[in-house]
């Protein structure tokens, strides 16, 4: 399978990463091809280690938990406006592009991916810049999430 998004997509997501550095940084692209729409979504996990950091012992420097209010409207505009979730992507400051374990969890639900069709991006960011990009999409047959070419348009 192979991902395509616009130019204009990957500069918006590269942008946000690099901005957000040294914190992760998340959001969700929708719709496709000229119609490809870039939601940037606030990463509240500082917050949530600072109101319980048992629960949530890491900062937003190696953990993002986006924010489910802006995540609500967000996932209002693809339904009221018709327009699929394509991707949803956060950044690794400081760390490779890799689809973490955690990442892969929180994509499921009951081993099914919660979002049927969404694709995921990860960014690595070394010293402010981005140095790495991996997407990944569900393999039904091999029931996980493995790498998917990346085809800029």
């Amino acid at each position: 399978m192979i991902i395509r998004v616009t130019q204009k997509t990957l500069q918006e997501i590269d942008l946000h990463a690099a901005e957000a550095y040294p914190r992760e940084c998340c959001g969700v692209v929708l719709g496709d091809g000229d119609c490809e729409r870039v939601r940037r979504i606030e990463n509240i996990q500082d917050r949530l280690h600072a109101e319980d950091p048992a629960a949530y012992p890491r900062d937003s420097s190696t953990a993002y938990f986006m924010d489910p209010q802006q995540l609500y409207v967000v996932l209002r505009e693809a339904e009221q406006d018709r327009a699929p979730i394509r991707l949803f992507y956060h950044s690794h400051p400081e760390h490779g592009a890799y689809f973490s374990k955690e990442d892969q969890a929180r994509a499921l639900a009951w081993d099914e991916p919660a979002y049927p069709g969404a694709s995921y991006f990860v960014v690595s960011v070394m010293a402010g810049r981005v140095a790495d990009r991996l997407a990944v999409t569900w393999n039904a047959e091999r029931r996980e999430f493995v790498p998917t070419e990346v085809a800029v348009a």
